[in-house]
C-alpha cells in the first residue's frame, strides 16, 4: 500500500508537470537581438539589468521572485542504498538532482555516512514533491550622474529547509563597481565580487534569463562569483560583420560555485587569474559566437599557495532562424593540498586531487507569438556528459538528458516545465534521481 501511495504521488507530479509544462518557454536570444532586458555580454560583468535609455534615472532597483515546484525521485539524492564507500560523496554526483536555477538539489543527505564537502545547497525536501520559493531577488544599480562610473548589488533571499528547520539565507550574489573610462572604446574596468568570465553558462545564472530551470552538469566548475578586479574589452570589425572581445580577472577563487571554493576572502593571499577570448560574426540572420576560456592559480578550499587549479573551457554559441545552440568543453585539474579543506558549507579532511572532462549541447527553438498575455513560447533540450574522479578513487562516468517547455507572459511573467533523466553510466550504481521541476518567474 505505501508503495502504491508513493507511485500515486510521483504519477501526479509528473501529470501536473506535463499538464503545465506546454505553457513555458522563451530561448535565448543573441545578443545582437536580445529582448530580455540586459546588456549584450554585459560588458563582461555577467548579467546586470539594461539601462533601457540614452539618460537612466541615477538609482534603480529590480529583480525577480521566483516560485517552484519540483519532485525528485527516490530519497531526492544519488546515494545507492547499502554502499560503504568513504567518503560518500566521491562516489557519487551529488549536483545531479537540481531542482532550480541556483542548482540546488533535492536532499544531500547521505544517511549519516561521512562526506568530504563536495556537495552542493539542498532545498531539503528529498523524495517528496513540493512547492519552493527558489529565489527572490533584489539588485540595486546607481550610475554615477555625469561619470562614467556605476555601483551595482544583488541581494538574493533564499529560504530553505534544513536539518535545524526552516531557514532563509541572505546571500549578497554580487556587489561590485564598474568603470568605462572612454566613450568611443569598449573597454569596462570592474572591481568587487561578480560573476565568472570563463565560458558562457554565467551568462544564464539568473532564472529569468536562464531558458530552462536547472544548470548543466559542469556549472559547478564556471559559474560561481568571485571577489577581485576585471577588464573587459571588445573590438569591432564593422567590415566583416564581426567583434573579439577579451575578458580578464584576477579573483579570490576562480570560477567555482561558492558551495566548493569560499569566494568572499582569498585563504592564500595569492589572486587566481581567469580570462575568456571571444569570437563574434553577427549577421542580421545569423549569429556565431565562439570562445575560450581558462583558470589558473592556487585552490581557494586550502591554505598552500603551491597546490593549484586549472581550468580550460571551450564555448560555442549559434542563432539562425528561432534555432539556438548553446555548447561548452570543461576541463578541470585540481592538486591535491594540506588539510583541512574550507567550503561554505563548512570544514572538511581531505584536500583531494580532483579532475574533470564534460561537455553539454543545448538546442532550443522560439516561437514568437502576439496573442494578448502570450508572447514566446520555446522548446529546448539539452545533454551533458561528465567523467569526474577524486585521485585514488574510482572515476565516475555520468550523462543526462533535459527537455522542457518554456512561455513569457507579458513581458514580466516566465512560466518553465522541465524534467531530468539522470544516468550512471560506470563508477556507480544506477538510483532513482531523475527530477521533475516547474518555475514561475516575475520580474519587476
Amino acid at each position: 500500500m505505501m508503495r502504491a501511495r508513493g507511485a500515486a504521488r510521483y504519477t501526479l507530479a509528473l501529470g501536473f508537470g506535463l499538464l503545465l509544462a506546454p505553457f513555458a518557454a522563451r530561448a535565448q536570444q543573441p545578443a545582437a537581438a536580445d529582448d530580455s532586458g540586459v546588456d549584450a555580454d554585459n560588458a563582461g560583468d555577467g548579467y546586470t539589468p539594461a539601462e533601457g535609455s540614452a539618460s537612466p534615472p541615477a538609482f534603480q532597483v529590480s529583480g525577480y521572485v521566483d516560485l517552484g515546484f519540483a519532485h525528485a525521485q527516490g530519497d531526492g539524492t544519488s546515494f545507492p542504498a547499502g554502499d560503504t564507500r568513504l567518503p560518500a560523496d566521491y562516489g557519487v554526483d551529488t549536483f545531479a538532482t537540481a531542482v532550480n536555477s541556483r542548482g540546488d538539489v533535492a536532499s544531500t543527505d547521505a544517511g549519516g555516512r561521512f562526506v568530504n564537502g563536495f556537495l552542493p545547497r539542498s532545498v531539503g525536501i528529498g523524495g517528496h514533491a513540493s512547492p519552493l520559493v527558489n529565489v527572490v531577488d533584489f539588485d540595486l544599480r546607481y550610475n554615477v550622474p555625469a561619470a562614467p562610473l556605476m555601483f551595482f548589488s544583488r541581494l538574493q533571499l533564499l529560504p530553505r529547509f534544513t536539518g535545524t528547520g526552516d531557514d532563509t539565507r541572505p546571500l549578497l550574489e554580487q556587489a561590485f563597481a564598474r568603470w568605462v573610462p572612454f566613450d568611443a572604446q569598449e573597454l569596462a574596468l570592474s572591481v568587487g565580487k561578480f560573476d565568472s568570465v570563463v565560458g558562457i553558462e554565467y551568462l544564464d545564472n539568473e532564472s529569468n534569463i536562464r531558458i530552462g530551470v536547472t544548470p548543466s552538469l559542469l556549472a559547478r566548475y564556471t559559474t560561481g562569483q568571485s571577489l577581485g578586479a576585471k577588464a573587459f574589452y571588445r573590438v569591432q570589425i564593422p567590415a566583416a560583420w564581426s567583434a573579439v572581445s577579451l575578458n580578464l580577472a584576477a579573483t579570490t577563487s576562480g570560477s567555482f560555485v561558492e558551495s566548493l571554493q569560499m569566494p568572499d576572502v582569498s585563504l592564500t593571499g595569492v589572486p587566481v587569474g581567469s580570462g575568456r577570448l571571444g569570437y563574434e560574426l553577427n549577421l542580421p540572420r545569423f549569429q556565431l559566437k565562439l570562445g575560450g576560456s581558462g583558470v589558473y592559480g592556487p585552490r581557494n578550499d586550502q591554505q598552500d599557495r603551491q597546490v593549484l587549479q586549472r581550468v580550460l573551457d571551450g564555448d560555442l554559441r549559434i542563432a539562425v532562424a528561432g534555432l539556438y545552440l548553446n555548447a561548452e568543453y570543461v576541463h578541470v585539474d585540481e592538486d591535491e593540498g594540506h588539510t583541512p579543506k574550507f567550503t561554505s558549507l563548512g570544514v572538511y579532511q581531505l584536500v583531494s586531487a580532483f579532475h574533470e572532462r564534460g561537455y553539454y549541447a543545448q538546442l532550443a527553438y522560439g516561437l514568437a507569438i502576439d496573442a494578448g498575455a502570450l508572447h514566446k513560447i520555446t522548446i529546448y533540450g539539452r545533454y551533458e556528459r561528465r567523467h569526474a574522479w577524486f585521485q585514488g578513487f574510482t572515476p565516475l562516468l555520468v550523462d543526462r538528458i533535459t527537455g522542457g517547455l518554456r512561455v513569457d507572459l507579458w513581458e514580466s511573467v516566465i512560466v518553465k516545465g522541465e524534467v531530468l533523466i539522470n544516468r550512471e553510466l560506470a563508477g556507480s550504481p544506477s538510483v532513482p534521481n531523475n527530477v521533475q521541476t516547474l518555475s514561475v518567474v516575475y520580474s519587476f
